[in-house]
């Protein structure tokens, strides 16, 4: 799924109307009958419903919404039009009109008689007071109407985006003149300042409903945004031949732990074998040989000189791909060794926790060959930029540095985002808040390291990791909870996960 900034809306918007075709009230009508429908299940028979209308198509939408639950007759309506300015869109008006026809009374709303807008804590409030085009932060009349929505304690539920919420850059916006809702139902696709972690207290639970915009406006207008979901990964899995062997699937080389932290190399290990390569190496301190070889029997060990850190490693054409990072340590023989490794890496190779903060130390993001795979979490990823970054400009530097570098960076989160060299970037379906554990990152750096073993381009290995990584989470949390979901659950998961993508 492409996500349009919405800046673009208005384009697919235009599209649609001329080459269904359809009208812009009519189009107006559709999105509204199905925010309406999803409202049917979740208002309460005799309920209150504020519905809060601005003067633009937003508004529009609200007025619609509110004919459709006149309709419904089991609902106590009270609809306010808000406006400072009493002008109205084109649709705005064409719904008002259709709603006067009906037995339902509309309260305009101004500076006048802001108190005439009451709210109660057990009423739903529907907001439609601006939608996405909205492009400067809410003053005066509206902050204060938004104030009222946000103290009243109600059910807010917002139609395509929280009232004052840009769709993108948020930085310069005011918290105090954003709705916060408790539910928000976009029209068609997610925004992009919904996967920002600085903007889920607007959001509430999110879904996004298909309006059927024209599909060729979506193939034809670009967008460098995209949604990680099922369709776009299950095209990407391999499928295993009859007379393949281990060899057919890739020899992985792991290099992690250090003495003492042997565990996270067990988890990188597990995941990595439960992702399908063929062949294992785990290259570590010899201190930590036989907890592994008792912990993952089908590993094979190749030892370092040092018995307590990674010092190096001569041999690297045995091997697919290799990953580096989980618990390696940040002695001076291990940063000399990764530099070392970095320059005469000829095969694929994913990095994670101590790699990054070596690279970020020595300052050598350069030495990483085209289409290296990091996978850094936020504080990492802040050390390899040299800066503190809040969500929106963590994105933006990720996705310069990605292509600056021409590598791929996994910036680890509830919405993982994969920014690629070519300026696109990914953000995953997959995934909960169970999985903001100890290990969790150390497999996901084995599940990619299997991908790339088995030949998978970086690019798939990186999108199709993340959301396998994602969907095991998911399959332990049903299984038993999030709170009690520990690292080697979601390697334990992976199985089903396949399982589970190859469903139709």
């Amino acid at each position: 799924m492409k996500i349009f900034k919405t800046s673009q809306i208005k384009e697919l918007d235009a599209y649609t109307i001329a080459h269904e075709p359809i009208t812009s009230f009519c189009l107006m009508q559709r999105a509204s009958s199905e925010l309406c429908d999803a409202l049917l299940y979740m208002l309460k028979r005799d309920c209150r419903v504020c519905i809060i209308a601005g003067s633009g198509n937003n508004g529009g939408d609200a007025l619609v919404i509110a004919n459709y639950l006149s309709l419904v007759g089991c609902f106590n309506l009270s609809v306010y039009l808000v406006s400072s300015s009493k002008k109205f869109s084109d649709d705005c008006k064409q719904a008002r009109a259709e709603l006067e026809k009906r037995p339902v009374k509309i309260i305009e709303i101004d500076e006048s008689n802001l108190n005439t807008l009451v709210i109660g804590e057990n009423d739903y409030v529907l907001d439609g007071l601006f939608g996405s085009g909205l492009n400067r932060k809410l003053e005066g009349f509206y902050k204060e109407v938004v104030k009222r929505i946000n103290a009243s304690g109600a059910t807010v539920i917002s139609i395509d985006i929280p009232s004052g919420l840009f769709g993108e850059d948020n930085r310069q916006n005011d918290a105090e003149a954003i709705v916060c809702a408790d539910y928000t139902f976009s029209f068609q696709f997610p925004k992009v300042a919904f996967f920002l972690p600085e903007n889920e207290k607007y959001l509430g639970q999110v879904r996004w409903l298909d309006i059927q915009l024209h599909p060729q406006a979506m193939k034809e207008i670009p967008s460098y945004y995209y949604y990680l979901d099922k369709p776009l990964i299950k095209p990407m899995l391999h499928h295993r031949t009859k007379f393949s062997h281990k060899g057919t699937y890739g020899h992985a080389l792991l290099i992690a732990g250090s003495y003492g932290m042997a565990g996270a190399a067990i988890l990188a290990s597990k995941s990595c074998l439960r992702t399908g390569c063929g062949l294992l190496s785990v290259h570590l301190p010899s201190r930590c040989c036989y907890v592994l070889q008792i912990a993952v029997p089908e590993a094979m060990l190749n030892l370092d000189a040092n018995d307590t850190c990674f010092s190096g490693i001569d041999d690297l054409t045995r091997f697919n791909a290799i990953g580096i990072g989980p618990a390696l340590g940040k002695k001076d023989e291990t940063k000399a060794a990764l530099v070392s490794l970095l320059k005469r890496a000829s095969i694929p190779l994913v990095l994670d926790a101590d790699a990054l903060n070596i690279i970020a130390e020595e300052d050598c993001l350069a030495l990483l060959p085209e289409n290296t795979i990091i996978t850094p979490h936020p504080k990492e990823f802040d050390r390899l930029a040299d800066a503190s970054f809040s969500g929106y400009d963590r994105l933006e530097k990720q996705m310069d540095l990605s292509s600056k570098y021409k590598i791929i960076i996994v910036l680890k989160g509830a919405h993982t985002s994969i920014s690629l060299p070519d300026g696109r970037c990914f953000f995953n379906s997959t995934g909960n808040p169970g999985m903001a554990t100890a290990g969790s990152g150390d497999t996901l750096t084995g599940i990619i390291l299997s991908l790339l073993a088995q030949k998978y381009e970086p690019e798939r290995a990186a999108l199709l990791g993340v959301y396998l990584h994602g969907l095991a989470g998911d399959l332990a949390a049903e299984a038993s909870s999030e709170e009690s979901l520990i690292a080697s659950d979601i390697s334990a998961y992976l199985g089903m996960a396949f399982a589970k993508l190859r469903e139709e």
